[in-house]
């Protein structure tokens, strides 16, 4: 096989490639698309039933309810949705530590106890005492600001003469 031979096959591949992230790129706007209008349509109905919840709801409103649930419910057959699962967690995927959406980290071996620094930990002295991580106040604080310590100065007042 030739140079050009290679290269042509090469483009060829490089070019199907391309059309099909090209299709995927299609059929994830898609289903974007359906599922913020699925959203819409749920938001409609919750804002509906707080409205006839709350009493603020107008005389046709058990009807505008019952419309859109049946909407919702077309829609769904229709797109292949299913809008009553939870979404997923927003900042990223469940594997993922702390405030990206998972559980907090354990310590290894640890049976699940939480890193030293994460909310509920201690700092193990081995001496057996234990010190507060940043998941709250010292021991005897109220909680509040921390104080500064003013009777200390390290000016001489006037009456102390220290020239000698």
């Amino acid at each position: 096989m030739g140079l050009m031979d290679r290269v042509k096959a090469q483009a060829a591949q490089i070019a199907q490639q391309a059309q099909e992230a090209a299709q995927e790129g299609r059929a994830r706007i898609d289903q974007v698309q359906a599922s913020r209008r699925g959203d819409t349509m749920l938001r409609q109905l919750g804002a509906a039933v707080l409205a006839e919840r709350t009493g603020r709801g107008a005389a046709d409103s058990p009807a505008r309810i019952e419309q859109l649930i049946n909407e919702i419910t077309a829609y769904e057959r229709e797109s292949g949705l299913n809008l009553t699962s939870p979404p997923p967690q927003p900042g990223g995927p469940a594997g993922m530590p702390g405030p990206f959406g998972g559980p907090q980290p354990t310590a290894p071996g640890g049976g699940g106890a939480p890193f030293p620094g994460t909310a509920g930990s201690s700092f193990p002295d081995p001496g057996g005492a234990s010190f507060p991580g940043p998941a709250g106040p010292p021991p005897g604080s109220t909680g509040g600001a921390p104080t500064i310590d003013t009777t200390t100065s390290f000016f001489p007042t006037p009456g102390d003469d220290q020239s000698g």
